[in-house]
């Protein structure tokens, strides 16, 4: 449909800017609280910390011992028990054979004799397993 007359439209007639105050403010992409990453750790912190939370790098460090802490998996003497009663551990001579990368942890019950290789055992673990009449190698 065709307009037959010009819309009226008089309030900002005859201003350069209609109201936005500098030509700056409106022109454009707008006024967003600076260029670029102006402003990231002060009013653009939320965004940067949700959408771009790797966009700082790694803060700190990690000591040497933290680092050695760090042992891989975990298991228990009682997980152990178990996966001789479901047969995943043969018996060599008068013991069951045991290898794992890991740490043995003290939990449940042994009633086999094995011989254990791991990386590390607990106090407990090793306990249990020589009162089952087990062997530890480490």
């Amino acid at each position: 449909m065709v307009r037959r007359h010009e819309k009226k439209y008089k309030k900002y007639l005859g201003s350069r800017t209609w109201g936005a105050g500098n030509t700056k403010k409106r022109r454009g992409k707008g006024c967003k609280g600076g260029r670029g990453y102006a402003g990231s750790h002060k009013h653009k912190w939320l965004h940067i910390i949700k959408y771009e939370p790797e966009h700082f790098g790694k803060r700190g460090f990690v000591s040497l011992k933290q680092k050695k802490k760090k042992v891989g998996e975990i298991i228990n003497v009682g997980d152990i028990n178990l996966m001789i009663k479901d047969k995943k551990i043969e018996k060599v001579n008068d013991f069951y054979e045991f290898q794992f990368d890991g740490k043995v942890l003290g939990g449940g019950k042994l009633e086999f004799p094995v011989k254990l290789k791991a990386n590390s055992v607990s106090k407990l673990a090793r306990e249990k397993i020589e009162k089952a009449g087990g062997v530890v190698v480490t």
